[in-house]
């Protein structure tokens, strides 16, 4: 089965140059007719929506001219002239009761004094007086007056209307009618006008931002109830009567906004809607010009693909042959079927080349295998042998170490321990003196001799150590129940007062092979310096935990203040020591005796909180051994 070709650069070239030829020029007019086509309908848009705006700004107008009528024309009646306060309470009613807008309707005499009085939701209907109210006096002196806008019982938007009662005889104003009209019939019409699904919003305002209708009722009926104050700013700071466009919020949201103003009322009319659904014409024309832009695409791409392949597709064959022979696959060789020309002329040189190279190449990797192969018997031999030389060397240094060691020790041994018994010889020789001597010795005569006492015996027990430490025996293994050895060597091992030993043993009581002496002079050493950390008080932990099936754990704890971390690293080392006296070996002697039980110590340490030496000794079945 013949692979299928790659195509070559000089192809996706070809390619490229007929694209660029063919589709700049149709995808730049295309870009510039579609947008244009799509500001002029957002255009065409935003007139729309300013239209709309200038249309509800007369519903509004005529909604209170309507019920301004109604109460002119009841002003107007007789009934009304003659101020007969039962004629009038029983036209009141009627008003009420065919318009439920009326919320509160007051008849006022000349004088000012409220002769009637009929509301809703009344619950005081004490009779006023209206004589220093500034919509009575603008009512009698004027007419007529709209305004007064107000929350009614701190929720319904309400507008105050006042007509004058005129006498026909002598055309003197005898009193006043005050309504007060509820503004939620506008709001129901914005509703009807404006639902939610459409994404818009209407609402009508007061030149002070008091919100008078909007299309949402909840917005209405807010204590705060005003416009956001991004477009409050754009709608009363505009002196023109008429406007639109696109607003960005603070919120970052993009709207298109038109308003218009009701003249008569002073009142402005706001609808906006998201930019997103208001230009979905427009978006939608666009989408449907990008997807013929795309078919257009991939027929020209179709086409250049086609031209191109005609172009490229034999020098691309010689190109692949090419990267064939370059790789060293002199046997499957792409076929190159060439045209009578200079192209073909070029393929059957190549080929003519090709099997020179081949048989070249033959030798080379011959040669090439040959040495590779004597090279890795070198690098094997090589590495072997310096594996065995570094065991080798790493051996000799320990062995001359430990030889260096011994040395030491035997001298020790000999030329310090002889000089001081001799010191302890003469000082028990002045004791026994002193003793004797007819007059009591001086006290800071024995204190000095106390002192010497105590250095002679701190300087045999450094010797001892380094003895102990230079001194190589086997392990004497016996079989023990961990918890009793334990328990025994807590109990003979001389605490202190300010410390508290704390043990916690295991209640699998695991049974280990150990050397009592070795193992009990390590664990002493790390019990003994975890005392010698905490001079004034702290705990002690002994404790052992079976961690697994094999081992044991045996975990020696202190309080004390902890080992910082660059001296962690180093505390195993002979003779390495941080104490201002001591030979440095007693972790060293805790290391050597845990590696002869084929075991293994870690330490763990908080700087400010104790240290914690876990050391890992193998179980064994004590029954067993014993067989």
């Amino acid at each position: 089965m013949t692979q299928r070709r790659k195509r070559g650069r000089l192809f996706y070239k070809f390619l490229f140059v007929f694209l660029i030829v063919s589709l700049v020029p149709l995808g730049i007019v295309g870009y510039y007719l579609v947008n244009l086509t799509q500001i002029t309908l957002n255009k065409a848009i935003t007139r729309d929506q300013e239209a709309l705006a200038v249309g509800f700004s007369d519903t509004v107008s005529t909604y209170i001219t309507s019920f301004r009528n109604v109460l002119y024309d009841a002003a107007h009646l007789s009934d009304f002239v003659g101020m007969d306060v039962a004629r009038q309470q029983n036209m009141v009613n009627n008003i009420m009761q065919l318009h439920a807008a009326f919320l509160e309707i007051s008849v006022i005499g000349a004088d000012g004094q409220e002769t009637i009085r009929i509301g809703r939701f009344l619950k005081d209907s004490k009779l006023r007086d209206f004589s220093g109210d500034g919509i009575f006096q603008k009512a009698i002196s004027r007419g007529e007056f709209i305004g007064g806008l107000e929350r009614y019982m701190g929720s319904y938007p309400t507008l105050t209307i006042g007509i004058q009662i005129v006498s026909p005889s002598d055309n003197r104003a005898v009193g006043a009618v005050l309504a007060k009209l509820s503004l939620n019939g506008l709001s129901g019409i914005l509703k009807t006008s404006f639902p939610e699904s459409t994404h818009t919003q209407a609402a009508v305002i007061d030149s002070s931002g008091f919100l008078v209708a909007h299309s949402n009722l909840e917005e209405v009926y807010k204590s705060d109830a005003k416009m956001p104050a991004d477009v409050l700013k754009i709608l009363l700071q505009n002196d023109a009567k008429t406007g639109g466009g696109e607003i960005l919020l603070d919120s970052g949201e993009k709207v298109l906004g038109a308003f218009a103003e009701a003249e008569e009322l002073g009142w402005v009319i706001y609808i906006q809607r998201s930019v997103s659904v208001a230009y979905q014409a427009a978006a939608d024309m666009r989408e449907r010009a990008y997807k013929m832009g795309g078919i257009v695409f991939f027929f020209v791409l179709f086409l250049g693909y086609a031209v191109s392949l005609v172009i490229a597709q034999p020098i691309q064959a010689l190109r692949e042959a090419a990267i064939k022979l370059g790789e060293g696959d002199f046997d499957y060789l792409p076929d190159l079927s060439m045209p009578n020309d200079e192209i073909g002329e070029l393929a059957h040189t190549f080929m003519q080349m090709s099997e020179s190279l081949k048989v070249k190449t033959a030798e080379i990797i011959s040669a090439r295998d040959e040495m590779e192969r004597l090279n890795r018997s070198l690098e094997n031999r090589v590495e072997a042998r310096t594996r065995e030389l570094r065991s080798a060397q790493d051996e000799l240094i320990k062995k001359e170490r430990l030889a260096a060691i011994g040395q030491m020790s035997s001298v020790v041994g000999h030329e310090i321990r002889n000089p001081l018994a001799v010191i302890n010889n003469s000082i028990y020789f002045i004791k026994t003196k002193l003793g004797v001597a007819p007059t009591p010795p001086d006290p800071k005569m024995l204190k000095h001799i106390s002192i010497i006492e105590s250095e002679i015996r701190q300087a045999n027990g450094i010797i001892d150590e380094i003895l102990g430490f230079a001194r190589t025996r086997e392990f004497n293994l016996k079989p023990v129940a961990l918890n009793s050895y334990l328990e025994e060597l807590t109990m003979s091992f001389p605490f202190p007062a300010h410390v508290e030993l704390v043990r916690d043993f295991a209640p699998e009581n695991p049974g280990v092979n150990i050397d009592a002496d070795q193992l009990t002079q390590a664990l002493r050493n790390l019990m003994k310096n975890g005392i010698e950390v905490m001079p004034e008080r702290g705990n002690v932990y002994v404790r052992s935990e079976v961690v697994s099936q094999d081992w044991v754990r045996v975990d020696i704890e202190d309080t004390g203040p902890g080992i910082p971390k660059e001296v962690l690293e180093k505390i195993f080392a002979p003779f390495f020591t941080t104490k201002a006296r001591g030979t440095g070996l007693g972790l060293a002697v805790v290391k050597k005796a845990v590696d002869g039980h084929k075991g293994k110590v870690e330490v763990v340490s908080t700087v400010g909180k104790g240290t914690c030496f876990k050391i890992y000794l193998p179980i064994v079945n004590i029954k067993q051994n014993k067989q």
